[in-house]
């Protein structure tokens, strides 16, 4: 096991301030991780007040909150609503989802975050999950491979590195990080291989745990899940993340496209409360060097 602390939360007085935490009031921190965010806010909590945390990976089981004002739901976050209702709770104060990978999946070697260590191309958050990075590799056709490190990884050189893939594969399945890493790397410059690199892995990681296509679903049900005046709060960590969130705060759709009642006023499900993106200071940067990539956007549900 490693020293490193599990995670440590970015921007956590900016996210606290953006809940505008009422005392009494419900909240769900939707990426419980390591629990730094989950204690923050239960500290602003009155006895009155709850905490549901979700998070699939069983490692942050470890850190559960022993509180009477806490539950731990172990399930993925595109089930928001369906355990909300297990829970009788209808509606909610605040959503706080910090999209950022812990410091513990980057640091583990055995999970296949990063191409740090040596290891299986695994990449799951949840273990029990059948796709791993592995199996993408060893069995996405050439064009779907190439789709997923250019959406994804935003890599020009996409279609050459899932060529190279696809030969490499025809001897024997490609199973270890260290195996794929020299398959990569004559298509990277020595000066950007670790950036490049790192967009690989990235790219890998969003296909295998469906990233995009939850953070969808989870923007989607806030909106009913939100009380009239209750805030949405995302930290983002990739361009393709923040773009996503941006357009949903701004119009209620991922494409971004303003839909205007008569008199030219903007019909969206959400306000965003900060019109410039919220980015980490120098010394915190100087703290917390993963601090460095987070954006924080706050939205709130409009009173209709």
């Amino acid at each position: 096991m490693s020293d490193t602390p599990y995670h440590i939360p970015a921007l956590l007085s900016q996210t606290m301030d953006g809940l505008n935490i009422n005392p009494e009031g419900t909240y769900v921190d939707v990426t419980f991780g390591g629990g730094g965010h989950s204690r923050e806010i239960l500290s602003h909590l009155s006895s009155k007040g709850k905490l549901i945390g979700f998070d699939q990976d069983e490692d942050a089981l470890k850190n559960a909150i022993d509180d009477p004002r806490f539950i731990f739901v172990r399930s993925n976050f595109r089930y928001l609503t369906n355990f909300l209702k297990y829970h009788n709770v209808e509606q909610v104060d605040g959503i706080l989802a910090d999209l950022g990978v812990s410091f513990h999946h980057f640091d583990e070697s055995d999970r296949g975050f990063s191409f740090r260590f040596e290891g299986a191309l695994d990449m799951r958050m949840n273990t029990k999950s059948p796709v791993t990075a592995a199996s993408i590799i060893n069995t996405y056709e050439e064009e779907k491979l190439a789709n997923v490190f250019y959406l994804y990884g935003e890599l020009h050189n996409s279609r050459r590195i899932a060529s190279t893939i696809v030969k490499a594969r025809q001897s024997q399945p490609i199973a270890l990080i260290q195996e794929f890493v020299d398959i990569l790397k004559p298509h990277f410059s020595r000066e950007k291989e670790k950036k490049d690199m790192a967009r690989v892995f990235q790219a890998l990681r969003i296909e295998v745990n469906k990233e995009m296509i939850v953070l969808q679903e989870l923007l989607t049900q806030s909106v009913n899940v939100l009380k009239p005046g209750g805030r949405l709060v995302v930290l983002t960590y990739h361009s393709l993340e923040d773009r996503l969130v941006k357009n949903f705060f701004r119009s209620g759709n991922f494409e971004g496209e303003l839909e205007k009642d008569f008199y030219g006023n903007v019909l969206a499900p959400l306000k965003p409360v900060n019109t410039k993106v919220i980015v980490a200071s120098d010394e915190e940067v100087a703290r917390n060097p993963r601090a460095r990539s987070a954006k924080l956007r706050i939205a709130e549900k409009t009173r209709i």
